[in-house]
This record gives C-alpha cells, structure tokens and sequence, in this order.
C-alpha cells in the first residue's frame, strides 16, 4: 500500500459563533462524526470588523486611537474565550483541537481560512432563520455552502 497523500490526517473545521446553535453543533460533531472520522480538528471563529461609526459619530470624528485599539483588543479576547470553551468542550470528548481566530465578515473569512489551510469537511450550524431574516442579515452558512472550496454539513438544532 503506498504512503504518503493517502495517509494523511484530512482536516475538518468547525466554525463557531457565541450562539446556542453554534453550541449545538459542536457538541453534535463531537457525538456523532468525531468517532468515525481520522482527522484533525480546528476550531474556527471570526469576529466581524468593528463597526466604530457610532464611536467616530459620538466624538466629532476624533476618537482616540487607544480607545479604538481597546475595542477591538475586547473583541479578540472575547473570540479567544469562546474558544477555550469550545477547546474545553472539545477535551471533556478526549479530543484534542488547534483554535484560531480572524477579524472580518464571518462568511468570507470562513471560506478564506478553509481555502488557506487546506479544510477537507467544513462544519457549521445554522441559526434557522426565516426567509425574511435571512434577506435581511444573510445566511453565513448558505453562503459557505456555495463558495466554500469543500464539502460542507450545516447541523441545524431540532426544534423544541
């Protein structure tokens, strides 16, 4: 049998957001594929770009340069401890999972980070939106499954 390619370890991503379905789906993967697929495992969130026109607004265009630095410093650190908690969730399964972290729009900055490290199976959760909604605020994972450069499982959480 011949080495190389072949036995490589594939990798999946799981793209993560701080919302209950998010949740769901990482436990989901975890229950159900986790056994059956040899690969690695990432753990992916994006943070979207700041929006600090309500800041430039509110200080007459002059906002000061560490204020905007400390805004966008809270939001990784509030990205990195989603992402212990999911690497936490991850351990308590006897996984062991590499995070990462991106500022952008989450739809784009998904489909970049599969394209950039090679991502063989993209999962992700879908928030059950309504058509209305979606037209209105998009659907990250619609999005993904048309332009990410892999398959891609969209877990949705049973209604209750």
């Amino acid at each position: 049998m011949e080495q190389g390619k072949g036995s490589e370890k594939k990798k999946v991503m799981v793209a993560i957001d701080d919302s209950e379905s998010s949740h769901y789906t990482l436990e989901w993967f975890l229950d159900k594929l986790r056994g059956s697929i040899d690969s690695n495992v990432i753990i992916f969130t994006a943070q979207p770009n700041s929006d600090l026109g309500y800041l430039y607004a509110s200080t007459f265009g002059t906002a000061p340069a560490d204020l905007v630095a400390s805004i966008q410093e809270n939001k990784k650190k509030i990205a990195l401890i989603l992402l212990d908690k999911a690497k936490d969730i991850c351990a308590r399964h006897g996984v062991d999972v590499e995070i990462m972290t991106e500022i952008g729009d989450p739809k784009e900055a998904i489909c970049e980070a599969v394209e950039k490290l090679n991502i063989q199976l993209l999962v992700l959760g879908s928030h059950n939106r309504g058509p209305v909604q979606r037209a209105f605020l998009g659907s990250v994972s619609n999005y993904c499954v048309h332009n990410a450069k892999c398959p891609v499982l969209v877990v949705k959480k049973p209604a209750v």
